[in-house]
């Protein structure tokens, strides 16, 4: 599914003068993922949907959104579905919107290193912008914790990882230590407080992922 998501991506993109959608806003309105490239998956709209994440049951309900566990699905706006979510640090966001600053979004495909960094993953809500100073959550199956992003791609739905397209279109397990690696906007740092280079130490992961593998 996620290589055919790289596929949607690239023609989208090529479509755009090599640009991503603009994504959410705070003011109500929004060009997410599932509405933009439409046109581009409508024909099989399976392709939302991991394998493993075939369980409806929904958890927390904020509204008109409703937001799934590690093997859940999510419910958005417009009836969508699915149980991925994009790195909204890759969309073109036309204005700002604190803390999400446009200065850190890499806006297109046409970037150095597009093999690190993250696209789209396995993901219990639709989207997330995460920072090297993120924790990771308390508990599986925690959908995220006051103030961390991270945790929104972090879920043991892969037995320690989890799948993922990167901005090379390219499709790889990730462990979920090894998220805090990936360079997530242009300003992220890849050696921070949870990398090894950073000084974390097995015993600060949260129980749940101390024998996940380190990186």
């Amino acid at each position: 599914n996620l290589r055919q998501w790289g596929s949607v991506f690239s023609a989208y993109t090529a479509d755009y003068d090599g640009s991503f959608h603009e994504g959410w806003d705070t003011v109500g309105t929004s060009n997410w993922w599932m509405d933009a490239a439409a046109e581009y998956y409508m024909g099989c709209p399976e392709i939302r949907f991991c394998p493993v994440a075939a369980n409806e049951t929904l958890r927390v309900s904020e509204g008109f959104v409703n937001f799934g566990i590690w093997d859940d699905q999510w419910l958005g706006n417009k009836g969508h579905r699915g149980s991925y979510g994009i790195n909204g640090w890759v969309e073109n966001k036309l204005v700002e919107i604190y803390p999400y600053m446009a200065i850190r979004r890499w806006r297109t495909d046409q970037v150095s290193g597009a093999e690190n960094v993250p696209l789209f993953l396995d993901a219990p809500w639709i989207d997330a912008w995460p920072e090297c100073t993120d924790s990771p959550p308390e508990f599986d199956n925690m959908f995220w914790q006051q103030g961390s992003m991270m945790a929104r791609f972090c879920k043991n739905r892969h037995e320690g990882y989890i799948n993922g397209l990167f901005l090379d279109y390219s499709v790889r397990k990730i462990g979920l230590k090894e998220m805090w690696l990936l360079k997530w906007h242009r300003y992220y740092i890849t050696d921070g407080p949870w990398t090894t280079c950073g000084g974390v130490v097995p015993g600060d992961w949260p129980i749940w992922m101390q024998d996940f593998e380190d990186y």
